[in-house]
């Protein structure tokens, strides 16, 4: 219940004109889930997988820095990396071959959902524009 709370309370400071934006993407590390709301309406709701331990998903708020349809990390392999919306250096939001541990800890740092989920708001994002979009991390 408080965790809802705390979720309102993000979505309503986003939404003033301080903050003023038409996406906003909050990401609950403790949940392991992704909230998305267009002008304060929530829209989305998404299990993610972020940073295992060592690999930390940093918390904060952020803007979109760059997008790509289609992604390889140049880090970790060539790790395919589809509808990727980079947020903070290397760090994105995007979709993983990996469904297994959707909804538990296990990335290198990286916010991952379910490819449908990516593309979904990867075409939200596209369509609003990365400058009208506000991405929370919060543990």
């Amino acid at each position: 219940m408080l965790r809802r709370v705390l979720l309102g309370l993000v979505f309503g400071l986003l939404a003033t004109p301080a903050f003023a934006a038409n996406i906003f993407i909050v990401v609950d590390i403790s949940e392991q889930r992704m909230w998305v709301a267009v002008d304060g309406a929530p829209t989305h709701s998404f299990d993610v997988s972020t940073g295992r331990k060592g690999y930390e998903t940093p918390t904060g708020r952020y803007d979109v820095t760059r997008m790509y349809r289609k992604y390889h990390s140049k880090k970790y392999d060539g790790a395919p990396m589809p509808y990727s919306i980079f947020f903070h250096g290397g760090y994105a939001i995007h979709g993983t071959t990996d469904l297994k541990n959707l909804g538990s800890i296990a990335s290198h740092g990286c916010v991952r959902l379910h490819p449908d989920n990516a593309q979904a708001l990867f075409d939200l994002v596209k369509q609003v524009g990365a400058e009208n979009t506000t991405i929370r991390v919060m543990s």
